[in-house]
């Protein structure tokens, strides 16, 4: 089966991001998109542990130690960028002043509740930190992650099993396999990856999907 690599999947989502948008990127997959933001676009990024106007990750040998992302990584400051307060970043989050929020998941539901901090493992973060914030603050939330987990089974759920970050919060879900967005009516598929089926799409779906 074909599948998107994560490069793809954070181009694609930068697709997306239009000219002008406040968004912030959270940990792990999303700092990708980073990458794949046009030169000539201007898109101001937020980092919830203070940062805004984030530039792509440096260069190696170029790292400044002093500035790192929410994930601890370094990345560089665009012309204009600024720092400042864990606190007023969040006022940010909470305020509704962020366009779009990227985030990783481990369960979108069809009506777009989000789980993406706890599935009960022994190791997990204790607590749900700023996701909850950026998926009720940020006026579009857009998911990026495997279809499957490793063990196949599909993380696209009707109902979700894992404790809630936000709920009905997700705009779209971008995945290894497709772009989905989330409707009134249920999950419309807006893209497969090349040579995929709806049929071997719906398969690997453990909630309904709707055509384009």
């Amino acid at each position: 089966m074909n599948r998107y690599t994560r490069d793809q999947i954070a181009a694609r989502v930068a697709q997306d991001i239009p000219e002008g948008a406040y968004v912030n990127l959270g940990i792990g997959l999303p700092t990708k998109v980073a990458n794949y933001l046009p030169a000539e676009r201007e898109v101001f990024l937020h980092s919830e542990n203070g940062l805004l106007g984030m530039g792509p990750a440096p260069a190696p040998g170029e790292e400044d130690e002093d500035l790192i992302n929410a994930g601890k990584q370094p990345v560089t400051l665009l012309t204009g960028g600024a720092y400042f307060h864990h606190g007023d970043s969040f006022a940010m989050m909470r305020g509704g002043h962020l366009d779009i929020c990227v985030l990783g998941a481990f369960q979108v539901a069809a009506n777009g509740d989000l789980a993406n901090w706890h599935t009960g493992a022994p190791d997990a973060i204790p607590a749900v930190g700023g996701a909850m914030d950026l998926a009720i603050g940020a006026k579009q939330v857009f998911v990026m992650m495997d279809h499957q987990t490793k063990t196949g089974e599909s993380k696209i759920v009707a109902e979700c099993s894992y404790p809630l970050t936000g709920v009905a919060c997700v705009n779209r879900i971008y995945t290894d396999l497709a772009v989905l967005e989330v409707t009134p009516d249920g999950l419309r598929v807006l893209e497969m990856a090349e040579g995929l089926t709806f049929e071997e799409l719906q398969a690997a779906t453990a909630a309904t999907l709707l055509p384009h």
